[in-house]
């Protein structure tokens, strides 16, 4: 793949022990190729970088998510490791965007997810803007073109903007939906703010479900098990983005559009244990850590630790 970039060894310091205490200790850093994918037969999760926020560029954001991938693996290297030797854990590289052509990185992107599930690899994509979520799932799509999809997407955005000649991090979900005409997307966290009438009105003709951030707390748990519930019901097979924006900027402040409004770790943590104790999720990615504007790597913290408790639930 012309924008692939084996992954980087030196990433994965810490303490250092005789028992793989660490999970700088226990990743696996492996080239994204078919041999050294074969005959993994353990339970196996696979580390993606999606080096690219030339669609952050594009829809007037503030770019630096290009830098979050290296970020959150820095930040789980030194994590304990408590997974048994029947867990893989690996790290495949990056897929980079230094030309501007965020099309060229998507295809590339997609083509590496649906290598991995082939193997029957877990993905968890690191990002990178939210336009990482198109490449995504047509990824999934390609490995399972008659399975029914549902899309489950923390956020404080719907990323429903219409595409106009070309995508950007606020459209992939709306161009998933015009090539696709089984559509079933779940928003949970969603602010009345950063939406204008027209992204809802989008919404409601797509049949969009979702929960806004005042109704996303842990007050309300058992509804938003209901709501998650059926809706994991109603599809084959789940995909689980993480928009890091959707967070509280009291805890997630190093992203491209901080909210001082958004949800807490404490509902959220709730939601990805239930959507990963469906036996439905197939992959996951987290999007939009920008470290530029990270206070003591909080929000990449965060996102790591948002990775091992997907792999801990699974």
């Amino acid at each position: 793949m012309k924008n692939y970039q084996n992954p980087n060894t030196k990433l994965w310091t810490g303490r250092v022990s005789e028992n793989k205490l660490y999970l700088h200790e226990k990743i696996k850093c492996i080239p994204l190729d078919l041999e050294n994918l074969k005959n993994l037969k353990k339970k196996t999760f696979a580390l993606l970088g999606y080096q690219c926020d030339e669609g952050v560029r594009r829809n007037q954001g503030r770019i630096g998510t290009v830098e979050g991938p290296d970020m959150i693996r820095k930040m789980l290297a030194p994590l304990a490791n408590h997974f048994t030797d029947q867990v893989e854990l690996l790290d495949v590289g990056n897929l980079t965007c230094t030309t501007g052509n965020l099309e060229e990185t998507q295809q590339e992107t997609s083509k590496a997810i649906s290598i991995l599930l082939k193997h029957k690899i877990f993905p968890i994509l690191l990002g990178g803007g939210h336009d990482l979520a198109y490449s995504h799932y047509n990824g999934i799509k390609k490995q399972w073109p008659d399975k029914t999809i549902g899309i489950i997407n923390l956020d404080a955005h719907f990323d429903l903007r219409k595409k106009i000649n070309v995508g950007n991090s606020g459209t992939p979900f709306y161009q998933i939906a015009s090539e696709n005409s089984n559509f079933n997307y779940l928003c949970l966290g969603i602010q009345k703010a950063a939406n204008n009438k027209e992204l809802y009105k989008t919404a409601h003709n797509l049949k969009v479900h979702y929960i806004e951030n005042t109704e996303f707390t842990i007050a309300h748990k058992s509804k938003i098990n209901s709501i998650l519930k059926e809706f994991i019901t109603s599809v084959d097979y789940l995909y689980l983005t993480i928009d890091l924006d959707g967070f509280s900027s009291s805890v997630a402040p190093g992203v491209s559009a901080p909210s001082p409004t958004g949800f807490l770790v404490d509902i959220a943590m709730d939601s990805i244990h239930t959507i990963c104790k469906s036996n439905k999720l197939i992959s996951a990615d987290i999007v939009e850590l920008n470290p530029k504007y990270d206070i003591d790597n909080c929000t990449a913290k965060l996102a790591a630790r948002l990775i091992y408790n997907i792999i801990s639930f699974i």
